[in-house]
C-alpha cells in the first residue's frame, strides 16, 4: 500500500495544470502582482491572514454532514487504508495519552481509544463547531467516552508534556500559521513522544497530469453532485497544491524541534505519512 521514503530521499514538486503558473496564487486584488505582508492562501486566492479561518470554517460548516460519503466517493476509499496505516504506526498502548488535531468526525479518535483502553486518553479536538459535533456523537454511538474540545491548534489548551502521540490528519494544510501549529504540537508532546501528520502531499510526476484532472474536473463535479457544493471542493484541490511538498514538510518538522523524521509515501504520493519524536 505505501512506498516508504526515507530522511535522504528527494521529492517532486508537482506540476499542476489549468491554473496560472501551475499552482501560484492568484495576486492580491489591492496590489496587483504583490502581496500584503499579512497575506496568505485560501486555495489560489491571496486573502488576509485575519480572514482565512472564517474562509475555511465556512468550507468544512458546509460539508459537514456529508464529509464521510464524500471521502469514500473521493478516495474509492483509500482513506481507511490511509488511516488504518497511521493508527499502526502510532504503536498505541493501553494507558497513553493522544491528541488527535483537527480530528473531524472522529474516525482516528474511535480507532485510538479502542487501543488505549480505559486507562488511556484521546482527546478530539478541532476548530470547526459543525465538524466537531458529528465527530462526538459517533464517539458517544460507538461507546467511546472521550474528552471532545473545540481549539485552535495554533494555540493549543494543554499543558507542556502531556501527551504521548500527537496526530492531525488531513488538517494540516488548513492552518493560516503551520509552523506555529508544529510547534504547539511538540510543545505539548511528553520527551519521546511522536507526531504523526497525515496528509495530501505531492504525486509522484508519472501520475501528475492525471491527478490534475481528476482533482479539477471530478472533484468539484463530485462536490456538486454529492453535496450540492462544488466551491469547497474545488478549494480542496487548490489547498493540496499549495501545501508543502514531502521534504519541506519534513523539514518543517524539524524546525519545530522535532527529531528523526521521516515520512512514508501512500499511494504513489497523493498523501503522506510524516512522524517525528519529541527528543
Amino acid at each position: 500500500m505505501n512506498e516508504t521514503r526515507d530522511s535522504h530521499a528527494s521529492s517532486e514538486r508537482s506540476e499542476s495544470a489549468g491554473r496560472p503558473e501551475a499552482g501560484q496564487p492568484a495576486a492580491s486584488a489591492d496590489r496587483p502582482g504583490a502581496e500584503p505582508s499579512d497575506a496568505t492562501h485560501f486555495g489560489y486566492q491571496t486573502v488576509a491572514e485575519s480572514q482565512k479561518a472564517a474562509r475555511v470554517a465556512e468550507v468544512f460548516h458546509s460539508v459537514a454532514a456529508r464529509y464521510d460519503l464524500m471521502n469514500d466517493l473521493m478516495s474509492g476509499g483509500l482513506h481507511r487504508l490511509w488511516k488504518t496505516f497511521t493508527v499502526g504506526q502510532a504503536a498505541l498502548r493501553p494507558g497513553m495519552r493522544v491528541l488527535d488535531i483537527a480530528g473531524g468526525t472522529g474516525d482516528l479518535a474511535r480507532a485510538f481509544a479502542r487501543r488505549v483502553g480505559d486507562t488511556g486518553e484521546v482527546w478530539l479536538t478541532d476548530i470547526n463547531a459543525s465538524m466537531l459535533a458529528v465527530g462526538r456523537d459517533r464517539l458517544v454511538d460507538d461507546g467511546c467516552l472521550q474528552p471532545v474540545v473545540q481549539c485552535d491548534a495554533e494555540s493549543l489548551p494543554f499543558p507542556s508534556g502531556y501527551f504521548d502521540r500527537v496526530t492531525v490528519a488531513f488538517g494540516l494544510r488548513n492552518m493560516t500559521h503551520k509552523e506555529r501549529a508544529l510547534a504547539e504540537m511538540q510543545r505539548v508532546l511528553k520527551p519521546g513522544g511522536r507526531l504523526l501528520v497525515l496528509e495530501f502531499s505531492k504525486v509522484h510526476k508519472p501520475l501528475q497530469r492525471a491527478y490534475d484532472v481528476y482533482s479539477f474536473s471530478v472533484l468539484p463535479w463530485l462536490g456538486k453532485r454529492v453535496a450540492g457544493d462544488e466551491a469547497s471542493y474545488r478549494y480542496l484541490a487548490e489547498s493540496i497544491r499549495m501545501h508543502p511538498d514531502q521534504e519541506t514538510l519534513k523539514s518543517m518538522m524539524e524546525s519545530a524541534g522535532l527529531c528523526r523524521v521521516r515520512y512514508y509515501n501512500l499511494t504513489g504520493g497523493v498523501v503522506a505519512l510524516h512522524e517525528g519524536l519529541k527528543p
